[in-house]
């Protein structure tokens, strides 16, 4: 009789966690019920000192549902968009709409005009919950088609969950007073509620749309990954069991709500738990540092880039950060001399992840007891991980490198309305649906997997990943540009940058400077893909059938950077 296969990181497993976990067949709003019921005056968010019970989080979720229901027409399956920075609104947001049995397209708040509006024509939305900070983005949009396109608007004033006073620095897009509107369709943030309109019965059931985030491909225009109640509830409960988190745990919320490891983590997994996060809408340093201290925050999810300028606080050491038992993250590797001087201070060592908006966060993560620097970690529960020949998908041997490919219960359904997307996406091995990744690695004797590089074109700045082919087709609408070529540059704080390589039209040479092209891409495009670095040449060098050799120009910028 043969002995069954035992994968090798088993060996590794965090002692009392199971390999196997049951995931709650619910809808996920049941997690915000639950945690009301049990713990309805104990705080759930914490804003610059001001407290959002569990209790007060369902009754405000609740109300703006019905909003959403009876004022806006939302039924179920609608797409809503999101379209706001980390607050106690955003989470209020994305379960009123779930409460509403609608899906959350949740938009990165840097996006601007065009890459507004490729989210609401895809997704088929008409109804935006944003921030008031961002409604010039928004306004425009409005209105604009005569069957589809945005209808509705909530408008949410940041200032409305602020204490009366802090001693904590407040951004001032944060501070701003609440605005008033007059345009069709659009009401605020205190008008919703204020109704406290009452939302019709759950319909949705664990295998409808819930989320639908975004995320840039190969092509020019970033594609939806359709995610269930039932997908989105894996990472929701994984994590907190792998890390050993409890209901009284207080999370550092400050990676970003609309992207999966910020959704995860910091928001939906402490309210499936019952327990506390303090929410910075972006990285401050200082106000990181004192809510720590202040708030006793037991876990940080945090980049590389954010833990390298904490560390180089000239007071860091007047901090009390002795309630933290994790800390951790991913998107770049921690590079070994900082991983060494946290561990130094705070006697905890990074535990690092991997996963993708297609796998709604984690599908690797060290294990606490025995972690490896640089490293994805090992597949977690009921997640079969291979690196396999990107070519011939037969599976590697230890240390050789191929493609990462998942199969696992967090995987998305597939693209929306994307066929040829998913053709591309997935494989089958041992009947089993695989993603493919795109990601090459490999994976050591121990079973931990290792980044090499990647298959696909792709610039990782500061863990955002920016598609070339996307920066490329909006800089193609700028007057001067003949050809452009965008690669990624190595730089000594973001890891990677984004350079663009730009020929332009003979009829405005010497009229536009390679400062002017840097500045105009940055007002139309997200910050985080908006070329730093803007080079005249004369030509892009061509295959025989004419495409842009951007490998070429990749590894000439390699070759030149300083080891």
């Amino acid at each position: 009789m043969s002995t069954p296969h035992i994968p090798r990181h088993w060996a590794h497993w965090p002692p009392q966690v199971p390999r196997h976990l049951d995931i709650p067949a619910t809808h996920l709003f049941h997690n915000a019920e639950a945690s009301a019921a049990r713990h309805p005056d104990k705080p759930l968010f914490i804003f610059y000192g001001a407290l959002t019970t569990h209790g007060r989080f369902k009754a405000d979720c609740e109300h703006l549902a019905g909003h959403l229901q009876q004022v806006c027409g939302v039924k179920r399956g609608d797409r809503v968009l999101l379209y706001m920075q980390n607050s106690p609104q955003f989470a209020i947001a994305y379960y009123a709409i779930l409460r509403a049995d609608a899906v959350v397209v949740p938009v990165n708040p840097m996006n601007l005009g065009e890459e507004l509006r490729h989210c609401i024509e895809d997704a088929g939305a008409q109804v935006i919950c944003a921030a008031q900070d961002l409604m010039p983005q928004v306004l425009p949009l409005l209105h604009e088609g005569q069957e589809q396109g945005l209808k509705h608007a909530v408008v949410a004033a940041y200032s409305d969950h602020l204490p009366p006073d802090t001693d904590l620095r407040v951004p001032d897009f944060v501070r701003a007073p609440a605005q008033a509107f007059d345009e069709p369709g659009v009401v605020t943030w205190r008008e919703a509620l204020a109704a406290q309109r009452q939302p019709t019965a759950i319909q949705a059931g664990p295998d409808d749309l819930a989320v639908l985030p975004y995320t840039s491909g190969t092509t020019n225009h970033p594609k939806g990954c359709m995610h269930t109640h039932r997908s989105v509830m894996v990472n929701t409960v994984a994590r907190p069991v792998w890390m050993g988190s409890l209901p009284d745990s207080v999370q550092l919320a400050v990676l970003p709500f609309f992207h999966v490891t910020g959704m995860q983590n910091a928001m939906n997994g402490t309210i499936y738990q019952g327990a506390t996060a303090v929410i910075l809408p972006r990285w401050d340093r200082d106000v990181a540092l004192a809510c720590i201290q202040r708030f006793r925050v037991t876990g940080a999810q945090l980049i590389s880039t954010m833990v390298v300028d904490m560390l180089s606080h000239p007071d860091i050491d007047s901090f009390d950060l002795s309630s933290i038992v994790s800390i951790g993250g991913g998107g770049a590797a921690m590079p070994e001399a900082i991983a060494a001087k946290l561990k130094a201070l705070t006697g905890l060592d990074y535990i690092e992840g991997y996963g993708m908006s297609e796998t709604m966060a984690a599908t690797h993560i060290n294990p606490l007891q025995r972690p490896k620097r640089q490293c994805l970690g090992i597949p977690i529960f009921d997640v079969d991980a291979r690196v396999v020949d990107p070519l011939t998908f037969t599976e590697m041997p230890p240390n050789e490198v191929g493609e990462i490919v998942v199969h696992g219960p967090q995987v998305m359904r597939g693209y929306w309305r994307n066929p040829q997307a998913d053709a591309e996406a997935f494989i089958e091995l041992d009947g089993k649906r695989f993603l493919r990744t795109g990601d090459l690695a490999r994976v050591d004797e121990d079973g931990y997997f290792f980044m090499v590089d990647r298959l696909k074109r792709m610039v990782n700045a500061s863990g955002f990943k920016v598609w070339p082919s996307e920066v490329e087709a909006l800089m193609y609408a700028h007057p001067a540009i003949q050809e452009v070529c965008v690669i990624g540059v190595s730089d000594p704080r973001r890891g990677e940058t984004v350079k663009a390589l730009v020929v332009l039209r003979a009829t405005h040479r010497g009229q536009v400077s390679e400062a002017d092209i840097v500045a105009w891409a940055h007002e139309h495009m997200a910050a985080y893909k908006s070329p730093r670095i803007v080079e005249f040449v004369d030509h892009l060098p061509k295959s025989g059938t004419g495409k842009i050799l951007w490998r070429e120009l990749q590894q000439q910028a390699r070759n030149a950077a300083p080891h």
